[in-house]
């Protein structure tokens, strides 16, 4: 690979990391090839980004961004594979996902909306990650759960007084 190559495709890398939140970096060595494409494919249709990296490259786009990717570099040893995603748990869901038929992945490490996971031990962690669409339905459920019980208490209440506006009638009759 020439020096040209090289900068480009670590501008390439930057670009990547500037434009996704949710930056997982994982070892797919040992998987065959038919494994690997059932990957690519799960991860096509779960909307995750795929692609296979050289370390010094991955580790220069780091240091040239903007995000501060804190410890993550040391995790670049080894076979890398990096997934993007829109969803912070989608690529988590995915190898968990995966790794009921094969050992692999392996996360190696994340960056989720400014914060860093380093380990496969924190997998579990990253799959129970809310994602922005997750919290926005919690918080309008909570929002709209006091607005309703006021409603049903006024309509309830509402039959009340008007059964005892009606008998104070009658009985005025």
């Amino acid at each position: 690979m020439t020096r040209e190559e090289k900068s480009q495709v670590i501008e390439e890398l930057t670009l990547e990391l500037a434009n996704n939140a949710n930056i997982y970096i994982t070892d797919i060595s040992g998987l065959n090839a038919g494994t690997t494409s059932d990957l690519r494919r799960a991860a096509f249709k779960a909307d995750i980004k795929m692609a296979v990296v050289k370390n010094t490259l991955l580790e220069k786009a780091m240091e040239a961004s903007d995000k501060e990717f804190e410890d993550l570099p040391t995790v670049l040893k080894g076979n890398t594979t990096v997934m993007y995603s829109e969803t912070g748990n989608a690529p988590a869901k995915l190898i968990k996902n995966f790794r009921k038929k094969s050992e692999k992945p392996l996360l190696k490490g994340a960056f989720i909306e400014e914060a860093v996971y380093i380990g496969d031990n924190q997998l579990d962690a990253l799959v129970d990650i809310k994602s922005k669409e997750e919290l926005l339905g919690e918080i309008v459920g909570l929002l709209q759960s006091p607005a309703k019980n006021v409603v049903s208490a006024l309509k309830s209440g509402g039959g009340k007084i008007a059964g005892i506006i009606k008998t104070l009638s009658e009985k005025e009759g």
